[in-house]
């Protein structure tokens, strides 16, 4: 279907036709920095990949911004669409438009001035600052691309319509695997290389959205009518969307952090940890695309006021996401081994026994990381974006706390046993917060 319609119907078909296309989704956006590592760690060097990891960690501080941002601005898109208030979605859709459009362009500014503090402030080793350095360059002047192809995505998922960024994202990880082996491969480019075909592939997506969205759905974009400046959606949304980027923002510069602690135990930890979170975000995924699809239903049904659709929908994703959880932890605990032999440069056997033993402990707490997800999903789509950010930030410190005091003496398993017991930690916030927000049953 084009628009799905959510405030009516079968809730737990409903909310797997959501998840599918999403899980596909953040698969791919997985697959573009770690086709980039595998290729450079197969091409160029064990140096290359593990500073492609290294980079990952500091894009996603900015990139999270963007796509977090975005996320704000989905929900409230999300809640028009259920009150069936179109004049409201196509101005906000417009203010997003343009006003998300000059934070991306300063981003990008910051970005560049900032990258090698960054890197310093991690602890990063010479040899593999200046490959993350050159690969970070390129990826930060492609932010606008980022910024676009996340709006328009989040257009899409807020009515509903969750393939069509899908069937454009896999067209441009098509063209970010076939850019990176030419540029890397065969021209010899090395890590700019990586960098500059996802930069490519990224605005490849991003002007497909924008085309199918005023091709095909012209009810969604906005026109002269709607790009007037109202002062008080405005707020509303830069609200949302600060709040949501606040609560991305707040776990990436957690991981920055663990990452420095990571960089101070050596080359073959830093390579041990790129290899084992490459796995561990395909994992994730299912847990994001759980969120995302309860944030979309419970937006749509807070919108049109169907309280009781909210309170089914929240419990049939938890308990979707606890089934996601506890398979996706007995692939990780058993398949550590082949699904490492996938990504770690070829021979490296020194980082293969830390990853293995940093995948099976965080295995051990995946079910808190996927109900903390739909948890998540749910404050987001009742409007309630202050509580993941709280959530999170406490999290997060846990994590990076444990990690620092334990990983001299640990290694690796450390940082898996910080972010475990920060998930738990999370979810037994949040359950009792949910106890008070969730509708009543009638």
């Amino acid at each position: 279907m084009a628009y799905a319609q959510l405030t009516h119907g079968p809730i737990g078909r409903q909310l797997i036709a959501l998840s599918v296309p999403l899980l596909a989704g953040n698969i791919l956006q997985q697959l573009y920095n770690t086709v980039d590592a595998v290729i450079v760690g197969r091409f160029v060097g064990d140096a290359a990949f593990g500073a492609v990891g290294v980079a990952g960690s500091v894009m996603n501080l900015f990139l999270f911004l963007i796509s977090g941002g975005c996320d704000g601005v989905g929900t409230l898109l999300s809640q028009f669409y259920g009150a069936g208030d179109g004049r409201t979605f196509r101005r906000d859709f417009y203010l997003s438009g343009v006003f998300g459009a000059g934070v991306s362009l300063a981003l990008t500014g910051l970005g560049l001035l900032a990258l090698p503090a960054l890197l310093a402030l991690l602890h990063t080793p010479d040899n593999v600052a200046a490959h993350a350095l050159s690969y970070l360059r390129i990826i930060v002047l492609g932010f606008p691309a980022a910024f676009a192809y996340h709006l328009f995505s989040g257009v899409l998922r807020a009515v509903g319509n969750t393939r069509a960024a899908l069937f454009f994202l896999a067209l441009s990880m098509g063209a970010n695997l076939a850019l990176d082996v030419w540029f890397v491969a065969g021209r010899s480019m090395g890590v700019s290389g990586a960098a500059l075909a996802t930069v490519l592939a990224q605005a490849l997506a991003a002007g497909l959205c924008a085309v199918y969205l005023r091709v095909c759905f012209p009810t969604l974009m906005f026109h002269r009518a709607d790009m007037v400046m109202d002062l008080p959606l405005l707020r509303r949304t830069a609200r949302f969307s600060f709040v949501t980027a606040l609560h991305m923002c707040s776990l990436y510069i957690g991981k920055l952090l663990v990452q420095g602690t990571v960089n101070s135990l050596g080359e073959d930890a830093i390579i041990a940890f790129t290899a084992a979170t490459r796995v561990e975000g395909f994992a994730n995924s299912f847990g994001d695309s759980g969120a995302a699809a309860v944030a979309v239903f419970t937006g749509q049904n807070t919108g049109a006021g169907e309280d009781q659709r909210v309170r089914e929908g929240f419990l049939q994703g938890e308990k979707l996401l606890l089934v996601f959880g506890l398979f996706m932890a007995l692939v990780m605990a058993a398949g550590a081994a082949p699904c490492l032999a996938l990504v770690l440069p070829k021979g490296n056997q020194a980082a293969l026994t830390p990853a293995m033993d940093y995948l099976r402990l965080v295995a051990c707490f995946y079910v808190f990381n996927f109900l903390g997800s739909g948890l998540a999903g749910y404050f987001r789509g009742r409007g309630r974006v202050d509580l993941p950010v709280i959530g999170a930030t406490g999290h997060i410190s846990l994590r990076v706390i444990l990690s620092a005091l334990l990983a001299h003496g640990m290694g690796l398993p450390a940082v898996a046993l910080a972010t475990g017991l920060g998930w738990a930690g999370v979810v037994s916030f949040w359950s009792l917060l949910v106890r008070r927000e969730l509708p009543q049953k009638s």
